[in-house]
Formats: structure tokens, sequence, C-alpha cells
């Protein structure tokens, strides 16, 4: 994970990517940080997203998100938030990562950005992906994060991912993604399956036409 040539290396297969930016058309605009860490112990209850002791191969940190929230309460997510004014989605997802887990990286942390999203809930949602290192030093925010957990990239690559199911009433494709015994819904799943996809294993892989659970509708 201190490798610099692995920075170098994911920054040019995303500078690669023709991005698909996606018009606001009313709806809000949202940031979410795929942030790449040492493995590590794990934080949190959950202990099939972590592995059993200190690793320095790479995991993504994602959370639960709090169970008083008013929207999305409990559900998977990872680091991220409503832009501000005049904020790009970078600065919109450093400044979310550092007040959601208390870790603050610099700009040039930064590796690149994936699609966007537009969510059922009323958000364009645009990926951002960024080189946290060891992050040994977090501070959850109780307000906003039940737990946080580091997710193996091996997980990312099972073979029985992603799972897709179609359903009758709209006639799109909602995508999960298996993580331990449990999955992870669109749009979180959607981002790490594009990861997956795009930047693990170049394979050019678009996401935006996968649809979200009816429970994360709201």
């Amino acid at each position: 994970m201190q490798d610099p040539q692995a920075c170098v290396t994911l920054r040019e297969r995303l500078s690669g990517i023709d991005l698909h930016a996606l018009p606001a058309e009313g709806r809000k605009r949202a940031a979410v940080v795929l942030v790449l860490v040492e493995q590590g112990h794990g934080l949190g209850n959950e202990g099939m997203l972590t592995p059993p002791s200190w690793s320095q191969a790479p995991a993504l940190l994602v959370t639960r998100r709090a169970s008083k929230l008013s929207s999305h309460a409990g559900q998977w997510a990872l680091p991220g938030g409503r832009m501000d004014a005049g904020e790009t989605p970078e600065q919109a997802a450093l400044r979310e990562l550092h007040e959601e887990l208390g870790l603050a990286l610099d700009p040039a942390a930064v590796i690149g950005r994936l699609d966007d999203y537009a969510t059922r809930s009323g958000y364009v949602i645009t990926p951002v992906l960024a080189w946290g290192g060891v992050a040994d030093a977090l501070q959850p925010n109780p307000d906003e994060v039940a737990s946080v957990h580091r997710l193996p990239i091996d997980e990312l690559l099972r073979a029985d991912a992603p799972l897709l199911n179609r359903v009758r009433s709209t006639g799109r494709t909602v995508l999960r993604m298996p993580v331990g015994e449990r999955w992870i819904a669109a749009p979180t799943a959607a981002f790490l399956y594009q990861f997956r996809e795009w930047v693990l294993l170049g394979r050019p892989t678009r996401v935006a036409h996968f649809d979200q659970p009816f429970f994360a509708w709201r």
C-alpha cells in the first residue's frame, strides 16, 4: 500500500476512462470516496468483513450508516455526502471522509473518479478514488456512522459477484455485491463493481443502468 508506483498505475488506468458524467436535472449533487487503505485489523463489530490480523494488502473503507439518520439508516455506504456550493466532487469527498471517519487526506491523495450514478432518492453521486495508506487512527462520527470496516480487495473478486436480479415492475436489473455472508446494494454496490471491473481487472464496464432495491429508494 505504500508503493508510490501503485498510485501511478491506478492513476494511469483511471486516466484512460471516458467518464460518464450525468446532468443534475433537478437532482442534488453528492460525492463518495472509495479510499484504499491497508487491511489492518478491522474496526467495528462486523467481523466477516475484516481479516483476523494486520495485513498490508489493500482494502476499501465501507461504513454502516447510523440508525438514527433520517435517510438510508443502517445501510452499507461509502464515506460521502451532499456537495456544498462551489465544491468539486474531490473536495466534497475528502471533506466528508474527514467529517465521518476523522481521516484527513491531502488533495494529492486523490487518484481519480468513476462514473456518476443517479439514485432513486434524487441525487447524482460522483465516486472519487483516493489513497489512504495505513489509516490506523480512524475516529467514526457516531452521529453518522454506526461502524466502519476494511473490505479486502480480494472480496470484490469473488466468482459469485455481482448478484443480479430483474425487477418485473421496473424492467431494470438490480445490482448487489456479495460480502462475506451478506451483500451490499446499489448505489454503493455499483461503485464497488465498476471499481472491480475497470480498475482492478481493466475491463471497461458501465453501471449507471443498474437499479437499486426498493428499500434504498428513499
